[in-house]
């Protein structure tokens, strides 16, 4: 299926996802939750076992937590993992990735990748969903990002670089082992200072990865545009602007 997000070349695909392996617990100090509609739409009715995979520090894994779900996280970096064990300390938590997760065949009723597909190689990925699937198994697919058409917002998300920001027209790319792709959009605000969005910025794959003067560079225009330009004071609360793309598409 055709995309309308960020495209990427493989190898620097895999240079910014490597981004990730280090900052555990300041990802998952900065960066917001998701929404529970989110997880209430995702989750079939008759669902027990979900796997989430690419759970990072475990934001998403949590709702199905929360919604009574046996859940199993798998990330590629142990130190996100670390941050998930201390959170939710009865959820198995292994390293893995997206196209080998490690987990047993035909054990879950759901898979779960938010905020990480586009980190995977999509049809390898969608593969080993499958497999670990049970038959009817739904694979869910979740995107928090900046609501870009809310102008302010939009010229945030270019100073930061907020590279995820998705087309109207966007659809995952998923495998033919995947049917009746569907979608639901959640708008929400996450109340924060702008200090706190300076350090959002700084849990961004492209601030990550830049050296010291593109870092330096990123923040002084983000000071200038958040103090100056927009007059917000230091410590002043704020709604940042979020859309959170879910996904379903079933195993055929």
């Amino acid at each position: 299926m055709a995309g309308g997000g960020p495209k990427l070349h493989q190898t620097r695909r895999k240079e910014l996802g490597a981004s990730f392996q280090d900052g555990g617990e300041h990802y998952d100090r900065v960066r917001p939750g998701y929404p529970a509609d989110s997880a209430d739409w995702l989750i079939p009715a008759v669902a027990r076992d979900a796997a989430d995979v690419g759970a990072g520090t475990g934001k998403f894994t949590a709702l199905l937590v929360a919604r009574g779900l046996a859940t199993a996280a798998v990330d590629p970096s142990a130190d996100m993992l670390d941050q998930l064990r201390a959170a939710l300390p009865g959820v198995p938590a292994t390293v893995g990735t997206a196209e080998h997760t490690g987990l047993p065949a035909s054990a879950f009723d759901l898979v779960t990748v938010a905020q990480a597909w586009h980190w995977c190689e999509p049809l390898q990925a969608s593969t080993e969903a499958a497999r670990i699937l049970r038959p009817h198994g739904v694979l869910g697919l979740i995107w928090n990002q900046l609501d870009t058409s809310i102008p302010w917002v939009h010229r945030l998300s270019r100073i930061m670089h907020a590279g995820d920001v998705h087309k109207p027209s966007f659809r995952p790319p998923v495998g033919p082992e995947f049917g009746g792709l569907e979608s639901h959009l959640t708008r929400w605000e996450d109340p924060v200072t702008p200090e706190e969005i300076l350090e959002l910025a700084k849990s961004r794959s492209y601030f990550l990865r830049a050296g010291e003067a593109t870092r330096a560079k990123v923040l002084a225009n983000l000071q200038w545009y958040l103090y100056e330009h927009l007059s917000h004071g230091p410590g002043e609360t704020l709604a940042l602007p979020y859309l959170t793309q879910s996904w379903r598409a079933v195993k055929v």
